[in-house]
């Protein structure tokens, strides 16, 4: 039994039967008297994930949110700030995003042109419905079955290990062009990033869409929350590692290459074996990535005294090259800590 202002107070009650089939549970005078019900007030009766019975009163029902969220924008507003307010509206669930001048004024088109280069890049299942001089209009079309939490969450892992390994690839080839290629498809991870933060907190919000968007129950929304944060920042340090191969002038030794690959090699495989745990739900292998941490020390041990043979401007960037391999490596550790505390209950006896 729900309401907003009733104190927990434990009472049992026993279930009656009426006309042979019918079972009836008499309900607290109090709680009826504190929410002004009398005979025939309508009562909301949901099974909830754990199977119990919730009772809500209409008076208690929460309302539906208005599915659009209006942005209003005055000539002083920079387009980031604006940005920001259709990403946070985004966020919360809304689909329908109208950015509208305020009074008189026209939006510029240098705002229009930011806004709708944005959500082309960065709002997964968005597309512009209106673009006029006064009003720009955004729609989510995408639906919850046709892209999981679990299916952005595979393509975002994937595309994170794919920039991870190209970016080791185009430090042992001093390739510029595939380091550039690694920085711009970061814009993808992030893209899976938002839309997944907005499944996690419509299924918060709406407990009834945890099955449709591809969730158990409402305790993996904040574990789930966790290693996308993780994966994201994954792919900020491939990103990282591609900057500092534009920052290197001549290509590195072969000593160097071949440490820096070993320790790549066991830290991208130990995210890949971390992201494996999550959707296998296997609590033994999430533990073998992290009993994996003490080897990438050593490895980047190794990293380290190989790089120390350079200059001291060449020596800056591959040091912060591998601590950014090591980064990849902890974050690993940290989803597979993450899939332990999920999968807790397959080793209790």
């Amino acid at each position: 039994m729900n309401s907003s202002s009733l104190t927990h107070r434990d009472e049992t009650r026993k279930l009656q039967v009426t006309g042979g089939s019918t079972y009836i549970l008499s309900l607290p005078k109090r709680w009826i008297t504190q929410n002004q019900l009398t005979k025939g007030s309508p009562l909301l009766v949901r099974e909830e994930e754990d199977g119990s019975l919730s009772i809500v009163s209409s008076k208690f029902k929460k309302t539906e949110k208005q599915d659009e969220a209006l942005i209003r924008v005055s000539a002083v507003d920079k387009p980031e700030a604006v940005t920001r307010k259709a990403v946070a509206a985004y966020l919360v669930g809304y689909n329908i995003l109208r950015i509208k001048a305020q009074g008189q004024q026209q939006l510029s088109s240098k705002l229009r042109n930011y806004l709708k280069s944005f959500a082309r890049h960065f709002l997964v299942g968005t597309e512009i419905v209106t673009d006029t001089p006064t009003d720009l209009v955004l729609q989510v079309l995408l639906n919850y079955p046709e892209l999981s939490v679990q299916s952005a969450l595979r393509r975002m892992a994937i595309i994170t290990a794919s920039m991870h390994r190209d970016a080791i690839a185009a430090l042992k080839s001093l390739d510029y062009t595939a380091a550039k290629a690694v920085i711009e498809t970061d814009n993808e991870v992030d893209r899976f990033n938002l839309y997944i933060i907005r499944l996690l907190k419509l299924a918060v919000s709406k407990p009834q869409i945890l099955k449709e968007i591809g969730l158990k129950n409402a305790k993996h929304c904040l574990g789930y929350r966790l290693i996308t944060k993780s994966i994201e920042r994954t792919a900020d340090h491939a990103t990282k590692i591609a900057e500092n191969v534009l920052a290197l002038q001549e290509k590195v030794s072969d000593e160097f290459i071949e440490r820096i690959e070993k320790m790549s090699a066991t830290a991208i495989s130990m995210f890949e074996d971390a992201i494996e745990s999550l959707f296998k739900g296997d609590f033994n292998l999430a533990e073998t990535v992290i009993e994996k941490i003490p080897q990438i020390v050593k490895l980047e041990k190794d990293a380290v005294l190989a790089s120390h043979k350079f200059g001291a401007e060449e020596i800056a960037n591959l040091s912060l090259l591998i601590e950014s391999v090591r980064r990849t490596a902890e974050y690993a550790s940290d989803i597979a800590e993450i899939v332990l505390n999920l999968n807790v209950e397959s080793i209790i006896g």
